[in-house]
């Protein structure tokens, strides 16, 4: 079977002498003679993926052993053939049906042997063949066909087109590398229009079906038109791959010079004595690593990136995200530390100088700082949890911890953070990776042993970026935060010698699995007391100075002082008290600057001049025992508060309903108080009848501040009793206690809370769980001298304190409490 040798005309010129010889006995060979039909008949010279033209002087390969043997009998004979291209080119031994139905005939000269053992035969293309039959024979096949005339008229039209297309293929020639100029020499001296045709169509970089279909175009014309269309799309393609080469080439020959140019630079580099700045940078950050005392298995990654740094290019897109990686890897603090003051008394008069009371808190730290002098390398960091309501000093304080230990103060707010990535970081694979916040902070902080502030740990939030309570359990964990993995790192850093301290206003939202690792101490509220101190003390010389009224401060009374407290702030810390006394500095910093006279005493007189008319009345009590009414404690997260209970007896049909916004437990409670009362109808001399045709009504004012929570339950069942027994209830009592089935009151919480809010509402008398009197040495001593606290194990024990007795009974009309005006918070309040 035959193969293309090359796709343009061979001339005799380019085939060298022997195949110029070869060429020359071509023209020799006389083409086959037509009989009276107009047909001839030779052998057939079976084609693959080529298509000869007339004219044309092309060697084939020969590799079938039948076409070999009819193509010497053809050459010994001086016979032509007719070569016929086949529609299936992997057809082995083709049929009838497998050839195109238009041929060349062409003549064939002598064999060549190729060392590569093939063979290659020398072909000249002669006339354009219709091929109208093949017959079978030993040596292949033998086809009957009829030449086609191509003759063809010379018109202006038909120059014009042999010009444009020797315009588009002069083009071509000067694009296409694989074209040789003499071929366009030789499409110059070309004056027949189908000839030049059957040229340009063996040189361009055609199909098979396209070639055969120029083949079997017999009109000169028409076939010189296709071929100009096939020229005007190669053209484009080939100004394309034009267009496309030369920019490759200048910026294959940019770089070149660019590295030529380094090239020049490292040579006058080395004879300046001078280092090339890339490889002196690389050698930098080895010199780095070796002063720096690094874990081994971080040393070895740092030198291992190092070498691939320095194997890729400078302007390497990842010579960057490379280079960033090392500089945190070399900026953490891996050894470097703080040493820590291990005074005591040092520490002690630090806390003190910086916050009053927090005695747990200050204690805790006294305790660490003590068993620390005694044995520095055998006790574990503490994790602590500030808890406590905002502006009782839990962020303040941690400050003035670290000062005490001579240990940097890093802070970090973890309200709001919803993706594990900023707790653990993200992996370098993503641009713009970094390490989470912690690593981040410790970079900061360039010490090992900081102590390190998680703030608001209670408002943490989780979503489908992951849970970062759950990456915290490692930071936290002392048994696991010595290697801790940050995903940008990937290698352990040991966090066991940073002191972490948490705060949070609740521990509700804490997860019981984080909660679990850290020592909870508790910031209760503070008392009128407390804040007149903390005033006086700390918050107006701080107002003054930041003011400009340092060194010149108007002295606050304690009268002014506790007015503010009482009638423009509703809080359990001192933040909002701060913020007032600041406005009354500012008012009078500005009379300073406007030449005013300023006081030097602010009363309690003056202070609705500068602040405005009170804000916050203070909640008051029933002046007189009522009936159906009695005064609960309840926690709020700005500390305690008092909770009138009111009930209400109507006519109707035995339903109770309890309204002012309460929670699923409240109601329960009330529930469980109102079958106690049943089952002790007897005793309290309420007849079954009262029962049945009673509708009973509970009412929680302050609707719009949501309640719940179950040491409501004594208050609940006193306020029923005295409405069924029309019996009053004293206006001096408070209570909080949760109630069972069987009337014992069971423990609460929020103790000391409830106590203070007692206080602060001067009432008299205190009833609470007797499980609870251990939380007494919570209670400041002031609260505990002004009250009468009492505690019962059961219900009847609260309805004896309460109640009057029935003698004493004097049915009055209930007069409503004022409503205050208040800015308070509206905070759930838990009974």
């Amino acid at each position: 079977m035959s193969g293309a040798r090359n796709r343009f005309p061979s001339l005799p010129s380019e085939l060298g002498e022997p195949m110029s010889r070869r060429a020359d006995e071509l023209y020799q060979i006389e083409d086959a003679v037509v009989d009276g039909s107009g047909i001839i008949e030779c052998s057939v010279l079976p084609l693959r993926d080529v298509v000869l033209y007339p004219n044309m002087v092309t060697p084939l390969f020969v590799s079938q052993e039948t076409t070999l043997q009819a193509v010497e009998t053809a050459a010994r004979a001086g016979l032509t053939m007719i070569a016929i291209t086949q529609l299936d080119p992997e057809a082995e031994t083709p049929g009838p049906g497998d050839f195109y139905t238009v041929g060349t005939e062409v003549a064939v000269g002598r064999l060549m042997h190729i060392p590569d053992g093939s063979t290659s035969v020398l072909t000249q293309g002669r006339r354009r063949i219709q091929i109208l039959g093949l017959i079978p024979e030993r040596e292949g096949w033998r086809a009957r066909g009829k030449p086609v005339d191509e003759s063809a008229e010379r018109g202006k039209e038909t120059t014009a087109l042999m010009r444009a297309v020797r315009t588009l293929f002069e083009k071509c020639v000067q694009l296409n590398r694989s074209l040789p100029e003499e071929a366009y020499v030789y499409a110059v001296n070309i004056e027949e229009p189908g000839w030049l045709a059957d040229l340009v169509a063996s040189a361009l970089s055609l199909s098979v079906a396209e070639r055969q279909d120029i083949l079997e175009t017999f009109d000169p014309i028409m076939r010189l038109q296709r071929i100009s269309v096939m020229l005007g799309r190669e053209l484009d393609v080939l100004e394309l791959e034009d267009h496309i080469h030369s920019q490759v080439q200048s910026e294959v020959d940019r770089s070149q010079r660019e590295m030529y140019l380094r090239e020049q630079m490292k040579a006058i580099q080395t004879e300046l004595g001078e280092a090339d700045a890339w490889a002196q940078e690389l050698n930098e950050l080895r010199e780095r690593v070796g002063h720096l005392a690094l874990p081994e298995e971080v040393e070895v990654r740092a030198l291992k990136e190092i070498s691939r740094l320095g194997q890729m290019p400078p302007l390497s897109p990842e010579v960057s995200i490379l280079r960033t990686y090392l500089d945190w890897l070399l900026e953490l603090p891996w050894s470097e530390a703080t040493v820590d003051n291990l005074d005591v008394r040092n520490a002690a008069l630090v806390l003190e100088r910086d916050h009053f009371g927090l005695k747990d808190a200050k204690d805790r730290i006294l305790e660490y700082i003590a068993v620390r002098s005694l044995a520095v390398e055998k006790q574990r960091q503490p994790i602590l949890c500030f808890v406590g309501a905002p502006g009782t000093g839990k962020t303040s304080i941690g400050r003035s911890i670290a000062e005490a230990l001579g240990r940097k103060f890093l802070r970090l707010s973890l309200g709001g953070i919803r993706d594990e990535a900023e707790i653990r970081g993200h992996r370098r694979t993503y641009i713009g990776a970094l390490p989470g916040r912690i690593l981040q902070a410790m970079r900061r902080a360039a010490s090992v042993n900081p102590l390190f502030m998680l703030d608001e740990i209670d408002k943490l939030g989780h979503d489908f970026r992951g849970d970062p309570s759950s990456a915290l359990l490692e930071v936290l964990d002392p048994e696991q935060n010595h290697a801790f993995s940050d995903h940008y790192l990937e290698l352990p850093y040991d966090l066991s010698r940073v002191m972490f301290i948490t705060t949070a206003n609740s521990l509700a939202n804490i997860p019981s699995a984080l909660l679990d690792r850290l020592e909870v101490i508790e910031f209760p509220g503070y008392i009128e007391e407390e804040k007149l101190v903390i005033a006086r003390k700390y918050l107006v010389p701080r107002q003054a100075e930041q003011n400009g009224m340092g060194g010149s401060e108007p002295i606050l009374s304690d009268r002014a002082v506790r007015s503010i407290i009482r009638e423009y702030t509703w809080e359990a810390g001192v933040r909002n008290l701060e913020r007032e006394i600041g406005k009354v500095l500012r008012k009078l910093a500005r009379r300073k600057a406007e030449g005013k006279r300023v006081p030097k005493h602010i009363s309690s007189a003056g202070l609705a001049r500068l602040l405005g008319p009170p804000e916050i009345m203070a909640p008051t009590l029933e002046k007189e025992d009522q009936v159906g009414m009695a005064v609960g404690l309840a926690w709020t997260e700005n500390g305690g508060e008092g909770m009138a209970v009111e009930v209400v007896l109507v006519n109707g049909k035995g339903s109770m309903q309890v309204t002012g916004q309460v929670g699923e437990v409240m109601q329960e409670s009330a529930q469980a108080a109102l079958s106690y009362i049943k089952s002790r109808s007897k005793e309290l001399g309420v007849g079954r009848e009262m029962f049945e045709k009673t509708d009973i009504h509970v009412h929680i004012p302050e609707g719009a501040i949501p309640k719940d929570g179950p040491s409501a339950g004594i208050t609940l069942a006193t306020a029923l009793a005295s409405a069924l027994t029309k019996r009053a209830v004293r206006h001096d009592v408070g209570m909080s206690g949760e109630i069972t089935l069987r009337g014992k009151v069971l423990p609460i919480g929020g103790m000391r809370e409830k106590v203070l809010a007692a206080y602060r509402l001067k009432l008299r008398t205190v009833v609470l769980p007797e499980k609870n009197r251990k939380d007494l040495v919570d209670i400041p001593a002031k609260a505990r001298q002004a009250l009468d606290i009492r505690f019962v194990v059961h219900m009847d024990d609260v309805l004896r304190l309460a109640l009057q007795p029935a003698a004493a009974v004097t049915v009055r009309r209930v007069r409503p409490a004022a409503k205050p005006k208040t800015s308070r918070s509206r905070s759930r309040a838990r009974a």
